[in-house]
């Protein structure tokens, strides 16, 4: 049989878009992503309309992180039991509520904080159902070999749709009307996002019928929890690099959020446009690694080269600890952007690729746990740290402890081994196409 002519633009790190079905699901990606980079300022200059300080800022922006944290492992376990289309429309109706009833207080003059601190709670509860459920569906509607480029697509997306063009917006917004009607934009994003997932088929859940039978839910889903957590500990490949991950956001995490700007102001005697043009290097590193991993196969070596990169994007700390020009700090930025991403992408990929389906949901919501459990940390850390150490020291400790501590992950996990014995640079000769699955959702949810 001839296989069906495929357009040049849907070759290469695009080839995803073959499929109607992640056409869909990239739209409502992007839109949900603008819609959060939207809120992210839109929320900050609502709350200095109402006179708001930095503790006030700091209440609304910890809503989300608690929202997300209290819910990511539900979350994982509700993806390995509902179809995830299904989850996904609720949180993005859910999202689009909220969205539409903050721009309407904020737009009628009677909003207050703590209106803004629950919807974010309630943004961080939609992103903890979220996640989980998007990386359990992606190889449902993508094939094996396209999944690679899928995953570079989203971390294309998140530079430039969530951290460039949504706060662009939103600024502009800002500055020509209010905070109000960039609220208001954000809810339309949300209602665009829901939109497209209205348009989507029934999506099938790959998970066994009979595995409920004769269990109380509630007991069913502590099971799966355990599971979960089971399968992680029993997993070699996967503990180590969690661990190690959980160590690099430790080590990392507080150095580029809480230190950088004051590296900027005392180091190069920069200002706010300065640590914007930083960010804006490191954003820009990691699209076009995103993207240029989009339009590759899986390395051979996949786990030694995922967790070597993570390793290595870390020593150009050092240089920026060190620096004395801006250019110098924006250069070693977009060197970290490209380390950090490369790898983030063969990451997703890798989980799609060999964790069981069933368990799929529940892993990814660990792997969010656990960046989510030490993010705050590392950034609570970072300050105390440096100012008993000093700025330079603590970004030579961030930028040099992590490689070898990827060493020790490699080897002690026998990653080299493990890959070659399990290798995903090509797909399964067995693996069907997952363009069109057969349905386990009713139909009636279209």
């Amino acid at each position: 049989m001839t296989e069906p002519t495929v357009a040049p633009w849907l070759r290469g790190p695009l080839r995803p878009f073959q499929s109607g079905q992640y056409r869909l699901l990239a739209g409502s990606l992007t839109a949900s992503m603008l819609g959060e980079g939207l809120w992210l300022i839109a929320m900050v200059w609502q709350v200095i309309e109402l006179d708001g300080k930095a503790a006030e800022l700091s209440i609304v922006a910890t809503g989300s992180a608690v929202g997300m944290l209290l819910t990511v492992l539900v979350g994982g376990v509700v993806a390995d039991r509902i179809p995830q289309r299904k989850i996904l429309l609720v949180t993005e109706a859910v999202l689009a509520t909220v969205s539409i009833a903050v721009a309407v207080l904020a737009l009628t003059g009677l909003i207050d904080i703590w209106h803004l601190a629950a919807a974010a709670f309630v943004r961080g509860v939609g992103a903890g159902f979220y996640y989980p459920a998007y990386s359990a569906m992606l190889p449902v509607i993508v094939p094996a070999d396209h999944l690679l480029a899928a995953n570079g697509v989203e971390g294309t997306l998140r530079p430039v749709v969530l951290q460039a063009a949504g706060p662009a917006i939103a600024s502009l917004i800002v500055d020509f009307s209010s905070p109000g009607v960039a609220l208001a934009a954000m809810a339309v994003a949300q209602l665009v996002a829901a939109a497209f997932l209205i348009a989507m088929k029934p999506v099938a859940l790959r998970r066994d019928p009979g595995a409920d039978e004769g269990r109380h839910p509630v007991r069913g889903m502590l099971a799966d929890l355990r599971e979960g957590f089971v399968y992680m500990v029993r997993t070699p490949w996967l503990l180590a690099t969690l661990v190690f991950a959980s160590l690099l956001i430790l080590l990392v995490i507080g150095p580029m959020e809480v230190l950088i700007p004051f590296v900027i102001k005392d180091g190069v005697g920069g200002g706010p446009t300065g640590h914007a043009i930083v960010m804006a290097a490191f954003g820009i590193g990691g699209a076009v690694a995103s993207l240029a991993m989009a339009a590759r196969r899986l390395p051979r070596r996949y786990l030694t080269a995922m967790n070597a990169m993570w390793g290595i994007a870390c020593l150009p700390f050092v240089l920026i600890g060190v620096a004395d020009s801006l250019w110098l700090i924006a250069a070693a930025a977009f060197v970290v952007g490209v380390l950090f991403s490369a790898p983030t992408v063969i990451w997703g990929t890798l989980l799609q690729r060999r964790v069981p389906p069933a368990l799929l949901g529940r892993v990814s919501s660990l792997d969010f746990f656990v960046s989510l459990v030490f993010m705050p940390v590392s950034m609570a850390l970072a300050g105390p740290v440096s100012e008993t150490v000093g700025l330079t020291p603590t970004f030579v400790i961030a930028g040099l402890l992590p490689l070898p501590i990827a060493i020790i992950a490699i080897l002690a996990a026998r990653m080299p081994a493990d890959e070659l014995a399990h290798p995903l640079d090509t797909p399964p000769a067995t693996e069907p196409p997952a363009t069109e699955p057969p349905t386990t959702e009713p139909a009636t949810t279209r």
